[in-house]
């Protein structure tokens, strides 16, 4: 009852956010739910299938090149483009998961993190379609193609910021009942046991497969919406430092095999960023790593791991018994 509490309380504040927020802060709180999205869908690999991956930024910039191509060629209509930008995104998860899931360890490690380095310079080299280092801005985007209202984001954060929590809602309701579902169940048997799983007669490089494809599917679906926020996109979103490592460090604060837990843990990892890079000009890495060890240091495991010993806590203070006396002191 606690943590559906808790979730309701998080879900008004953030309906009601931009009614207290400044524009800037409103944009800013949009791209934190986009990339906590993101994160939230490496969880679905890392934290449920045990498939440690450090290219998870490959599908996310499928997913936002799909996306801006797509505007600029095709329609500027926004749910066309998250439907491109999710497809291709899960197709390409689907092709690396192929090869990738037959590795373990530090090999699948190695070949996620080379899939979004050859894409990176792809995107460079590749100028007749991505302009190369330039890369591609776009217009606004609407909600159905030449009905004059655009969804603007210079002129109407508030809409694009709604927009943006609706489509993020859609995605983190689609990832929470999968982990429920029975294949979200295989998937943490495969990640517990796959001998046991496949002398129980499940088909592991399968569901791994699967999972990589839903993951990838997820990751393009946000990044179509980070692109459609800032209206550009260039080879940088394919980057390791930029997106894929920062998503780990989002899970690792906020909790494996949580889900919530990346999306706060990125919304830390975000406003921390933001505010440490204005401050402490090119050395706030340096910073950002010692406190990260420290949070990690402090809460093993996560936020939401630390939030759940916190309530266990408090349930057995709760209904631990007075000592003889104690109560008349």
């Amino acid at each position: 009852m606690t943590g559906l509490l808790a979730r309701a309380a998080l879900l008004a504040l953030l309906a009601t956010g931009p009614l207290f927020l400044g524009d800037f802060r409103t944009n800013l709180l949009a791209r934190i739910l986009s990339f906590g999205l993101f994160a939230a869908s490496l969880d679905l690999l890392i934290g449920y299938t045990g498939l440690p991956s450090l290219g998870h930024a490959a599908f996310f910039g499928i997913g936002g090149f799909g996306a801006a191509l797509l505007a600029l060629h095709v329609t500027s209509n926004v749910f066309a483009q998250l439907g491109v930008a999710t497809g291709a995104a899960a197709i390409a998860g689907g092709i690396v998961g192929a090869f990738a899931v037959r590795s373990r360890g530090v090999y699948f490690l190695m070949l996620t993190l080379a899939t979004g380095e050859i894409l990176a310079s792809l995107a460079v080299s590749w100028t007749s379609v991505t302009q190369g280092t330039n890369g591609l801005s776009i217009g606004n985007g609407s909600f159905y193609p030449g009905d004059g209202r655009p969804l603007d984001l210079n002129l109407r954060v508030d809409t694009v910021y709604y927009y943006v929590l609706a489509a993020v809602l859609v995605g983190y309701l689609f990832l929470r009942l999968l982990v429920a579902s029975p294949f979200g169940r295989a998937l943490v048997g495969v990640r517990e046991n796959e001998a046991r799983m496949r002398s129980l007669g499940y088909s592991v490089t399968l569901y791994k497969v699967g999972a990589m494809v839903i993951a990838g599917g997820l990751a393009g679906f946000a990044g179509a919406l980070t692109v459609q926020q800032q209206k550009f996109v260039d080879y940088t979103i394919f980057s390791f430092t930029n997106y894929s490592a920062l998503a780990v460090i989002a899970l690792i604060i906020g909790g494996r095999a949580t889900l919530l837990g990346p999306v706060l843990g990125g919304a830390f990892v975000f406003i921390l960023r933001d505010q440490l890079s204005s401050h402490f000009s090119q050395h706030w890495p340096i910073v950002l790593g010692a406190i990260i060890v420290l949070v990690v240091y402090l809460f093993p495991g996560g936020l939401m791991g630390g939030a759940r010993s916190l309530r266990r806590w408090l349930r057995r203070a709760r209904t631990t018994p007075l000592e003889p006396g104690e109560a008349t002191r």
